[in-house]
């Protein structure tokens, strides 16, 4: 490279009081399945030295902060409103001390509709973020159902993408599909091991077969994980778009509505993937911290970011210096650069 590429990670998650104590009073599982002293979990909670150093090993120049899954979106509507309010004004103070370091998505309290779209616009409008993290399914609602269409439509008039992010399948999927397995094995392959990304990536589809995007075709949604297993069977799923009535080929949503980023899994040939059905200039860069810092067994270091793998793996890409320069935060500046506050990080 001639010069240093710029990377800005746009799942980089975080836990704040008011969400734990929320989660906690509502009996609703946050954060991963870590004790309170796990390193992970201590890396949730700091927003300072600790995770300014992470970025610098990673090699992580801006990260765009989220709380983690499932965010506010199981609490009852009443207390979700509130605490989401509380966590992106919590959130904005962050970022406002490490403004050339740090970025935002907001917490949405989707339990309640209005409200959500309501909070993305204040979010956005009033406290300088750059879209939103939505976690997937709304307590047994899918992300296609017809009372979001209101927080879509915000979105797409404000011009700023969604970031979807994958929970736990429902408990019924997880007994049918991932019980009886030895160990810990069932619950760990319901959810980082496979069962987020297909429980996300059939909710992808059925925002698209369900009109979603004919409804709101400025809409952008970030997919991560490599775009949660959908790429990787397009060309077959396609043949269902005319029976669907789709107003374009199913291919066509994912380049038009979709950008795809990589959630911390440095596979040359998932990356390599994407590009080939998406292209470069549809693709961002994310590590899923702190997920993926040095906390995954040995053996397996495509799913771990530390000790700059982060920017050694985009060094490394066999794309160009100008693609490269895109996917790292050219892409990111060319989706949200228009934002109020936006400084130029491309």
């Amino acid at each position: 490279m001639s010069g240093k590429i710029r990377i800005v990670g746009l799942e980089e998650h975080l836990v704040l009081p008011v969400v734990s104590e929320a989660w906690q009073k509502a009996g609703v599982t946050g954060g991963g399945p870590y004790p309170h002293d796990h390193p992970v979990m201590r890396r949730l909670r700091d927003v300072g030295e600790q995770r300014l150093a992470d970025m610098d090993e990673q090699g992580i120049d801006v990260a765009v902060l989220s709380v983690t899954s499932p965010g506010v979106q199981n609490l009852p509507p009443a207390d979700a409103v509130p605490v989401a309010r509380e966590a992106n004004d919590a959130m904005a103070e962050i970022v406002a001390a490490h403004p050339e370091r740090y970025q935002a998505f907001a917490t949405l309290p989707t339990p309640s509709p209005e409200d959500a779209a309501a909070e993305l616009e204040r979010a956005v409008t009033q406290l300088g973020f750059r879209g939103a993290m939505v976690n997937g399914r709304t307590g047994d609602k899918l992300a296609d159902a017809p009372e979001f269409d209101d927080l879509y439509a915000t979105a797409e008039r404000l011009r700023v993408p969604l970031h979807f992010h994958p929970q736990t399948p429902l408990p019924a999927v997880q007994q049918a599909y991932y019980s009886g397995l030895p160990g810990a094995i069932g619950p760990a392959l319901a959810t980082a091991g496979l069962g987020w990304y297909y429980d996300l990536g059939v909710q992808y589809l059925r925002m698209i077969f369900s009109g979603v995007f004919d409804r709101h075709p400025g809409l952008q949604v970030i997919a991560g994980h490599w775009g949660e297993v959908v790429l990787f069977y397009l060309d077959h799923v396609g043949y269902l778009q005319e029976m669907a009535g789709l107003r374009q080929p199913l291919i066509d949503y994912f380049r038009q509505n979709f950008w795809i980023a990589g959630s911390g899994t440095v596979s040359e040939r998932y990356l390599r993937w994407t590009a080939e059905v998406v292209g470069t200039d549809r693709m961002l860069y994310s590590t899923d911290y702190p997920y993926t810092f040095g906390t995954r067994p040995a053996g397996f270091p495509y799913l771990d970011t530390s000790g700059g793998v982060a920017r050694s793996f985009l060094d490394n890409a066999p794309f160009t210096d100008e693609e490269k320069a895109a996917i790292g935060a050219g892409n990111w500046e060319r989706l949200t650069g228009h934002l109020p506050g936006a400084t130029g990080v491309g």
